[in-house]
């Protein structure tokens, strides 16, 4: 028995009645919600007991985006999305709203299982005090690029950009070792602290959102370079 506690937001209760019973014979505690507005009072009532939330972003009263937006105000509860958009994944994923990870529709309860295990088995994981890097105090300078190891700041030719955790961690294995080519698997298992089974979605997304907040021109990137078939490298020549 996991003894961990859910709360699966989903409208379509054919879902929620297939779903939950399933994940509770895993052992899991699931507290529902079937719409929006419900979703945000079960969680503000007890945000603390939840492990992970389960959201779909179709739903009545409340979009899952503005759910997740409300959820990541206050909490760093893993989130994972259900969701048949493409489009509306990437926005969860990559523009700051900050989701975990997602399944597209329809999906299988064998796999929603393992992403749930892997996403609590991450949070438990990060939630660890780590020891500071040796490098912790330094800035490190690359081209118009200033990352601070120890405030985890980011500038950008004098201007500060905001970077989520995936994001920010993804630039410190660029910088830590410039000029190092990391394919997506090494990438994943770094950041992501799980294995990699080969779903490209999360990778890309993730990469495209940090060359839109670190380059001038995301289409002709100067700082993170791809190699195609192989993976990507920080240019360190930037004279």
């Amino acid at each position: 028995m996991s003894g961990y506690r859910l709360l699966f937001v989903e409208d379509d209760r054919s879902i929620s009645e297939m779903v939950g019973p399933y994940l509770e014979k895993e052992g899991y505690d699931v507290s529902y919600a079937y719409d929006g507005l419900e979703a945000e009072r079960k969680f503000s009532q007890s945000q603390s007991d939840y492990d992970l939330v389960i959201l779909d972003l179709m739903l009545p009263h409340k979009s899952g985006m503005e759910v997740l937006q409300s959820i990541r105000a206050v909490s760093l509860v893993p989130v994972l999305i259900l969701s048949a958009k493409d489009g509306e994944v990437d926005k969860a994923l990559g523009l700051g709203f900050g989701a975990d990870d997602y399944l597209s529709k329809p999906f299988s309860l064998i796999e929603l299982t393992a992403r749930i295990k892997a996403a609590i088995r991450r949070a438990n994981y990060t939630s660890k005090p780590e020891t500071p890097p040796v490098s912790s105090s330094q800035r490190i300078y690359i081209g118009g690029l200033v990352v601070d190891m120890e405030t985890y700041e980011v500038e950008r030719d004098g201007i500060s950009v905001r970077l989520t955790s995936k994001e920010f961690g993804i630039l410190k294995m660029f910088v830590t070792h410039p000029g190092k080519v990391f394919t997506k698997a090494q990438i994943y298992a770094s950041v992501w602290n799980d294995h990699y089974y080969g779903d490209e979605n999360i990778i890309n997304v993730h990469m495209r959102r940090l060359r839109e907040k670190l380059e001038v021109d995301p289409s002709n990137p100067q700082y993170i370079k791809t190699l195609w078939g192989i993976g990507y490298k920080l240019e360190v020549d930037q004279t």
